[in-house]
Formats: structure tokens, C-alpha cells, sequence
């Protein structure tokens, strides 16, 4: 079977899918695969205390996007480059 309809999400379950496909950058599709393969028990769940794809280090220091890490990049591109006006 390469398609099923599911129905009856209700709200709650429906936000912690959105916000599961938000953190891992993924479509909700892939999110509900991913959750319903370690609930069948078929992928082994590292830590079933803690939601799926939810980094340690990511509650703390939060994840950025690629546009973000390419601006970050441009700001301090300045910076990388030796002054050779201080060097001995």
C-alpha cells in the first residue's frame, strides 16, 4: 500500500505533528510516517521520554535555518580574513 487516508486528528495531536515537521524540517507526510513506525515498534525510539527528533542541545540553544546561517556567514565573512597590518 503506498497511500492511506487517515481522519479524526483532533487539534492537539494535529499541533505536535505540525510542530514535529517544523523542527525537523520535513512535510507532515514524513512526520507521521516517521511517528507511526516507532509506534508500531519498527524504528527504535532513542528516547521515548523525549518527542521525536527533539535535539538535547536544541531546547537550549534553539536550531538556525539555512538563510540564517547564510547571513551569519556574509556578517562576519569580514572577520575571517587576516589583517596583515598586525601580523609581526
Amino acid at each position: 500500500m503506498t497511500q492511506l487516508t487517515l481522519r479524526g486528528f483532533d487539534s492537539e495531536l494535529e499541533k505536535h505533528l505540525r510542530e514535529l515537521a517544523r523542527r525537523n524540517a520535513t512535510s507532515l507526510n514524513k512526520a507521521a510516517l516517521q511517528l507511526m513506525r516507532r509506534g508500531a515498534g519498527l524504528e527504535r525510539d532513542v528516547s521515548p521520554s523525549r518527542p521525536i527528533g527533539d535535539d538535547a542541545l536544541n531546547r537550549f540553544a534553539g536550531r538556525m535555518s539555512v538563510g540564517d546561517v547564510k547571513a551569519t556567514d556574509k556578517a562576519v565573512a569580514d572577520m575571517r580574513k587576516a589583517d596583515l597590518d598586525l601580523q609581526p
